[in-house]
């Protein structure tokens, strides 16, 4: 696996997050981009704070519109929990499904959980890697 593309509706939170951990832990063997089909102005500031207090900045990250350039260049596919059929924008590509809350309007510490499972799923994903 040398390509992972996380996407989500709004390229604005968890995608952001995992795209950030992923390339981070990947330690140059592999790197993730994401994006999103309506991608948002900004990303959540909320999210850019819990990112810094593992010391991670993604401040000057911007939203990305997913494009079919994108799903042909990544080796795996990753949606963050889209929720709504139809509507994931990965739907038209074979994709795996994290499921995870979209951090928008949430508390500060749900915001560290849904962080910390991004986390933890990237680390898995890359251990699988490294096994495959």
């Amino acid at each position: 696996m040398k390509a992972v593309l996380f996407v989500c509706v709004h390229n604005s939170g968890r995608s952001q997050m995992a795209e950030a951990f992923f390339n981070l832990l990947a330690t140059g063997k592999a790197k993730a981009l994401s994006a999103g089909t309506n991608p948002t102005h900004g990303v959540d500031p909320a999210v850019v704070e819990v990112m810094r207090e593992v010391g991670i900045d993604i401040g000057g990250n911007r939203p990305k519109a997913l494009t079919p350039e994108m799903t042909e260049q990544a080796d795996k596919v990753i949606s963050m929990g889209c929720g709504v059929e139809g509507v994931c924008p990965a739907a038209f590509v074979e994709t795996e499904d994290w499921g995870l809350e979209d951090p928008k309007g949430k508390p500060i510490e749900k915001i560290r959980e849904i962080r910390d499972e991004i986390k933890a799923r990237v680390l898995r994903l890359l251990e699988a890697a490294d096994r495959s």
